[in-house]
């Protein structure tokens, strides 16, 4: 097995007792010994490693041992491939770890001669401006002619420095930010791609167009940096998905290097000997920004008590293990998953009662069809989104695979036209018995003559947040009971997960959207419309009596 001083420094840390770690990276050092150090084709470039320290104690930080021990990594090297062993890098550990500061001072080496490749360029993505300029001004700030290290010198004349774009004169490598809108970023030539805070991004659309770009330059790599957030079945937890899947050692081969850190379970956060786990800025010894992001950290969670509200906020950024307050959700995460992997059993022929949400013509429409066996409920659903209305808005699913799936339709017309829903519902006709539609009030006149051209009977709920109180009992036992059926869409579950529910002065539930424009949550809603008369379906779905006498 190969060794290097900063690996071996920071797992005998560990093996020592001097640190305490969670379950993913002790699970990561098993990993490394029996996977990879013992390969015969691996070798720590230590050159390289020790100018990368070296650059970035002069120019930025002290470094710690678990940064020392990411960069021995970053310049592992496969020596048939002539190129990094490991090409992608999660570095995921909860708020104030360091995690922009360390890519700051990573890309900034990457650029210059000491690495070693010209043209070597770095795009720092992230889901706003504001996050994408974070490491990017660190680096700008670095190498502007105010900044000073305790040299008294500073590394600006190497580089052309701008607000938009650093150029290392002697490699011509630049670093630049960008935002993460898939329909005006394309791939470049970049030799590295950095993704922050993953956990804001919906889907993978944006990593694939970026990540397109790399291997035209040698040693190429990606970095994704993030706490963990809010939004669930997006691409932060298929990303934790494969980092436990490779973990487990059922990936092959793999070239992702997976720094995972987080509390092992929700109870820790009351141990403050466990915060480490979560945050590897409070190893022992502790230094003087550790010292401080800690006292910061005891006051939020002293806090708690007195501001309840913020304990799903200091769980999932400090301690990077995701709450969700039960008060604000419809459902957790998990409870969705299941219903959008469960399936459907044989419906042909069952009688169902029709949802409808029309009030965003111009860009969604979501229609479906309930049944109810009992408590089990199915819910199959489809969905309607205008052409213009995808190009023009940065939405992060992908629209494209599920329109490809099946499960919705792109209109390319001025609006959503209601014939695109009766058809829809004629077609389910000749399937399943269709009882009725249950609609919201919205563009009544328009609907209610197409239903009745159409023959299909129409109910129109004439105060549709007034049903929201009334249902939200039914909504939390057919999730929190497991009764309730996607039938395999990823789409609904987007949909569930996009909903924010606000608690009214009279104790009820309203059932709201968390963003007006990028989380959708039409299918959703109109599902609540179905469910308003889901009663029903077990009385037309009795069997017919008079079938079996014989006359």
């Amino acid at each position: 097995m190969i060794h290097n001083k900063y690996v071996d420094e920071y797992i005998n840390q560990w093996r020592d007792g001097k640190i305490i770690l969670n379950k993913e990276r002790i699970d990561l050092i098993n990993y490394l010994e029996g996977n990879i150090l013992i390969k015969d084709a691996v070798y720590f470039d230590d050159e390289k490693i020790e100018n990368c320290i070296k650059f970035i104690e002069k120019w930025y930080f002290p470094t710690q041992p678990f940064q020392r021990f990411i960069i021995a990594f970053i310049f592992l090297m496969d020596n048939e491939m002539d190129s990094p062993y490991f090409t992608e890098f999660a570095l995921l550990m909860g708020r104030g770890g360091g995690k922009n500061g360390f890519i700051s001072a990573i890309s900034n080496f990457l650029i210059t001669p000491l690495h070693g490749i010209d043209n070597y360029d770095i795009s720092i993505v992230a889901n706003s401006e504001d996050q994408a300029t974070t490491s990017f001004n660190e680096i700008y700030n670095t190498l502007s002619k105010s900044k000073q290290n305790k040299t008294g010198k500073n590394p600006k004349a190497p580089y052309l420095v701008s607000k938009t774009k650093i150029t290392n004169r002697s490699t011509n490598s630049t670093i630049k930010y960008n935002t993460s809108n898939t329909k005006t970023k394309d791939g470049g030539r970049e030799g590295c791609v950095i993704f922050d805070e993953v956990h804001f991004f919906e889907g993978p659309e944006m990593i694939n167009v970026k990540r397109g770009g790399l291997g035209k330059v040698p040693n190429r790599r990606t970095f994704y940096i993030s706490t963990d957030g809010h939004l669930r079945d997006g691409y932060m937890d298929s990303m934790k998905d494969k980092i436990l899947t490779i973990l487990s050692g059922h990936v092959k081969n793999s070239r992702m290097f997976p720094f995972y850190c987080k509390l092992d379970d929700p109870k820790e956060i009351d141990d403050e000997s466990m915060w480490e786990k979560a945050n590897p800025m409070l190893h022992r010894p502790i230094y003087d920004y550790a010292k401080e992001l800690l006292s910061t950290i005891r006051e939020e969670y002293q806090d708690l008590p007195f501001n309840r509200s913020n304990k799903p906020e200091f769980v999932t950024k400090r301690m990077n293990l995701p709450e969700q307050d039960p008060e604000s959700i419809v459902a957790p995460f998990d409870e969705i998953a299941i219903a959008r992997d469960k399936e459907f059993p044989n419906l042909e022929n069952k009688a169902c009662i029709g949802g409808l949400d029309y009030a965003m013509v111009r860009d969604f429409a979501s229609i479906g069809l309930l049944f109810r066996d009992g408590d089990e409920y199915y819910w199959h659903s489809h969905s309607f989104i205008r052409k213009e209305f995808l190009e023009t808005t940065n939405l992060d699913p992908p629209i494209e695979q599920w329109a490809q799936d099946g499960l919705l339709t792109i209109v390319d017309d001025d609006v959503i036209d209601i014939s695109y829903i009766t058809n829809w519902f004629l077609k389910m006709q000749q399937k399943y018995n269709l009882t009725k539609v249950i609609a919201d009030n919205f563009r009544t006149d328009i609907v209610r003559r197409a239903f009745e051209d159409a023959g299909i009977p129409l109910e129109v709920i004439k105060n549709p947040t007034a049903i929201h109180g009334l249902l939200a009992p039914r909504i939390d036992t057919i999730f929190a009971k497991k009764q309730i059926a996607f039938g395999c869409n990823p789409l609904m579950a987007w949909f569930t997960n996009n909903v924010a529910v606000k608690m009214q002065p009279d104790g009820s539930k309203k059932y709201i959207k968390k963003d007006e424009v990028r989380r959708k949550t039409d299918g959703f809603h109109a599902m609540l419309h179905a469910l308003y008369r889901a009663d029903e379906i077990l009385e037309y779905d009795q069997p017919f009596i008079m079938a079996d006498i014989a006359f």
